[in-house]
C-alpha cells in the first residue's frame, strides 16, 4: 500500500511539472551547441584573431570586410546551434508524446529572448564602434542572464548554468587578453558538461 502511494505521488508530481514547466529540453542540445561553439571559436581565432591583438579594452579599427567576416562566423555558429537545439528538443518532445508548442514553450522562449536580443543588439552596436575585445564577456553575461530568466519555466539546473556563464563572463572581462578562451570554455566545455548531466538525469 505504501509503495502505491509513493507511485501515485510521483505521477502527480510529474503531471504538475508537465503543466508548469517545459521539461523536453534535450541534453544532446547542450552537447551539440557546445561542440559547434568550440568549432566557431577555433575558426574565428585562426581566420581573424590570430592576425592582430583585438582583445583589448579600447576600440580598435575594423574595416567593413572584417566586420562582415566576424558577423558571418557568428551568424553561422548561431544558426547551426539553433538547428541542433530545435532538432534534439523536438525529437525528445515527440518521444514523450508532448506538444512542441504550448504555454510553457512560449513563456520559455519569451523569457530567453528578452536578455538575448538586448545583449545581441548591444554587442552589434559595440562591434560597429570597434569595441571587439569586450564582446566575449558581454555575450557570456547576457547568455547567463537569459538562462536564469528562462529557468523558472524548465529545469532548475538551467539557473545554475546561467550563474556559471555570468561568472565566466566576468572573468573574461577581467582577463580580457584570454577572453576568447573563456568564451570557448563557457559556450563550449560548460555547455557540453551541462548537456551530458541533463541527458543522464532526465
Amino acid at each position: 500500500m505504501k509503495e502505491k502511494y509513493i507511485e501515485d505521488l510521483k505521477e502527480i508530481k510529474e503531471v504538475m511539472n508537465r503543466s508548469t514547466r517545459f521539461i523536453s529540453l534535450s541534453g544532446l542540445s547542450g552537447v551539440s551547441t557546445g561542440i559547434i561553439a568550440m568549432g566557431g571559436v577555433l575558426f574565428a581565432y585562426l581566420s581573424f584573431f590570430k592576425e592582430k591583438n583585438y582583445l583589448v579594452y579600447h576600440a580598435v579599427e575594423l574595416n567593413k570586410e572584417a566586420i562582415i567576416k566576424l558577423l558571418m562566423i557568428a551568424v553561422t555558429t548561431l544558426i547551426l546551434s539553433i538547428v541542433c537545439a530545435v532538432f534534439f528538443t523536438t525529437r525528445k518532445t515527440k518521444k514523450g508524446n508532448q506538444k512542441i508548442i504550448n504555454k510553457q514553450t512560449k513563456e520559455l522562449i519569451i523569457n530567453l529572448l528578452i536578455p538575448l536580443v538586448t545583449g545581441g543588439l548591444l554587442c552589434l552596436m559595440l562591434l560597429f564602434k570597434g569595441f571587439l575585445g569586450i564582446l566575449p564577456s558581454l555575450t557570456l553575461i547576457f547568455y547567463g542572464l537569459a538562462l536564469i530568466n528562462a529557468s523558472k519555466y524548465t529545469f532548475a539546473e538551467l539557473r545554475n548554468l546561467g550563474l556559471i556563464e555570468i561568472l565566466i563572463g566576468l572573468f573574461a572581462f577581467q582577463f580580457i587578453t584570454y577572453s576568447l578562451l573563456f568564451w570557448a570554455f563557457g559556450f563550449g566545455m560548460v555547455q557540453i558538461i551541462y548537456g551530458m548531466i541533463i541527458q543522464r538525469k532526465y
